[in-house]
């Protein structure tokens, strides 16, 4: 599984057609995590002001059509990350079909996101 997050609002958009991110046209790929610690960290990295609901789309790399490639993080993996995590990157709008499922992202007390949890 890979993990990639989203507003739920952006996963809900357009149910009908293939998911797609900004970063499809500024960076040429959907940005994902390659475990759960490495997904917390990016999104207390660059989600941290992001409403809730934040999702976690849970992806199956072997039912994804484009080309996924992993792929060390431009300026080094965020804090919490491992050091040298490669991420996986998707090349191409994501065909709904390999999301398995999604998890929502809690915040602790401090107000970080701190843990994942089955979406119902």
């Amino acid at each position: 599984m890979i993990y990639h997050l989203a507003p739920l609002d952006d996963w809900l958009r357009d149910p009908g057609r293939p998911y797609a991110t900004a970063s499809l046209l500024t960076d040429g790929f959907i940005h994902c995590s390659a475990d759960e610690q490495t997904a917390l960290a990016v999104a207390n990295a660059f989600f941290r002001d992001t409403p809730d609901p934040l999702m976690v789309l849970l992806i199956e790399e072997n039912l994804v059509e484009p080309m996924v490639k992993w792929e060390a993080a431009t300026g080094g993996a965020p804090a919490g990350a491992t050091p040298g995590v490669l991420f996986p990157h998707i090349y191409g709008r994501l065909n709904r079909t390999a999301v398995m499922g999604l998890e929502k992202l809690e915040r602790g007390e401090d107000g970080r996101w701190a843990t994942l949890v089955p979406w119902s």
